[in-house]
């Protein structure tokens, strides 16, 4: 007899074959790790009680004003809503607004492309037109809100009174893309006046004033790249401008150039204009195929170990509402995102970017914001309610579990026969174990309980190689350390 120890390191690894994930945890969903022990991520419960949005919110912002008054903002693809912290919510939608699409669209089929073209049964190349799900991008100058929808394209200020929509911003470029408030109170058009590769800034405390004169500091550039601007992250001292092809930075120098741009980053384009968030290690994104983080200096892409089970299971006909939201209180950031058989958002990735390692999982969240001016991180759904998260342990239903690799004896040609499991909880009984035994990396599975924890444990199975699923039993603060098999080696049929 003999104890075998299973203690997978923290975080994910779903790349490459099943034996690539030996010794590792291979899936799951709902789950973290702190100082080693596995974990439940904090639950959610609904803010308000009701639906808030007729629609899925595509872009939200909290902020609190002048008197100390806390507000949520969150857009739609055909309105914008304000809502104080008891769920009062008011129609703010400007005068004039341009509806736009709660669903990307794809123009592949009849008319998008030329007759004759391509193969019977294949899907065709990538020439037809792309249309974007609507998204918001959302900042405050001073205590007033200004937004600006991807399809509207207008430069929106809201003053605080809800009794009067949104206005368009005086003089302020048309055809944007997005909108950001820079450290120094300059406001940011991206994409500005239908150049999806110009920045404009309006004059310094003054968001109306947008020509350039010897008598202010507005301004305009257009930046040198292939691609198109995608979003704008306030970070560091500095904007980062993310394209779809590479990365800039804004750095105020003052008159008479007002701003300095610089390319950081090539090849690391933005999937999608929500997909960015910054964090105290600083920026990061989703890419085309990867992800990135800029320190400051220079964009590098990220090592992912859950390469295959996001980019190879995403719907990239919506990937347009792809988000990101930094975890802040668990140093982590989150992207949302369609899996391949979804039109909405039905997944999660997440980088632990204190202690490197991913997460991923199941969850349907189209926009939301970290904690801060609210006590909890506030996600929406695509039903248009929305949640404090990181508070409980509910979770509606859902399954929260992690599974490992497998792990072998040896050189995996003899078998394990497993009679015990020693479990290492803080209250014993919180999860349930299964066991999954193969005699080939590619044979079927065999499933071996599930086994509700006592110490030891009695389990008789055997395999040349063996995973581990833990699932949680009871909804509450469960912690999973260091199994340990009672084994013996069997033969080696």
């Amino acid at each position: 007899m003999a104890l075998v120890q299973l203690s997978p390191p923290p975080g994910f690894r779903y790349h490459g074959t099943d034996l690539e994930s030996e010794g590792r945890w291979r899936e799951g969903s709902l789950v973290r790790w702190r100082d080693g022990s596995l974990r439940p991520v904090g639950g959610w419960v609904d803010r308000f009680g009701s639906v808030v949005y007729a629609a899925a919110p595509r872009g939200m912002i909290g902020w609190e004003d002048n008197t100390a008054t806390r507000w949520i903002a969150a857009g739609t693809f055909e309105k914008l809503h304000v809502s104080n912290p008891s769920g009062t919510t008011y129609d703010i939608t400007p005068v004039g607004f341009t509806s736009g699409l709660e669903d990307a669209a794809v123009n592949t089929g009849y008319g998008g492309g030329l007759y004759g073209t391509g193969f019977y049964g294949q899907a065709r190349p990538d020439t037809g037109n792309y249309s974007e799900a609507t998204t918001w991008s959302m900042d405050t100058w001073g205590q007033y809100l200004v937004a600006c929808s991807s399809t509207d394209g207008k430069l929106y200020e809201w003053q605080l009174n809800t009794a009067t929509p949104a206005a368009v911003i005086a003089n302020a470029p048309t055809d944007n893309l997005g909108v950001l408030v820079t450290e120094e109170r300059f406001v940011f058009a991206l994409g500005a006046g239908g150049d999806p590769r110009k920045v404009a800034w309006s004059d310094f405390e003054d968001n109306t004033l947008w020509a350039p004169a010897s008598t202010n500091q507005a301004g305009d550039l257009e930046l040198q790249t292939p691609g198109q601007i995608m979003a704008g992250v306030r970070t560091q001292g500095q904007a980062l401008i993310l394209t779809d092809q590479d990365a800039h930075r804004a750095v105020y120098v003052g008159p008479p150039f007002v701003y300095q741009f610089e390319r950081v980053g090539s090849s690391c384009g933005l999937v999608a204009r929500k997909a960015v968030a910054d964090t105290p290690a600083g920026v990061f994104w989703m890419g085309q195929r990867g992800f990135f983080g800029y320190n400051g200096s220079n964009a590098q892409e990220l090592k992912c170990d859950v390469w295959d089970k996001v980019f190879l299971d995403i719907n990239t006909a919506q990937i347009s509402k792809t988000w990101a939201v930094t975890n802040g209180q668990n140093g982590e950031v989150w992207w949302f995102y369609c899996s391949a058989a979804s039109n909405e958002i039905d997944r999660y990735v997440a980088y632990d970017y204190k202690e490197g390692h991913w997460l991923m999982g199941d969850l349907s969240r189209t926009t939301g914001i970290d904690r801060g001016v609210f006590r909890t991180p506030l996600w929406a759904d695509a039903d248009g309610s929305v949640y404090d998260h990181e508070t409980g342990f509910n979770y509606a239903g859902g399954n929260v579990y992690a599974e490992s690799g497998p792990f072998k004896i040896g050189s995996g040609d003899n078998l394990a026969v497993v009679t015990d499991l020693i479990p290492d909880e803080v209250n014993l009984g919180d999860v349930t174990t299964t066991f999954k035994t193969r005699l080939y990396p590619t044979a079927a599975e065999t499933s071996h309980g599930p086994y509700t924890m006592t110490n030891p444990t009695s389990v008789r199975f055997q395999g040349r190689q063996v995973r581990m699923r833990v699932t949680a039993a009871v909804n509450g603060p469960w912690r999973v350390g260091r199994f340990r098999f009672d084994v013996r080696q069997g033969g080696k049929r």
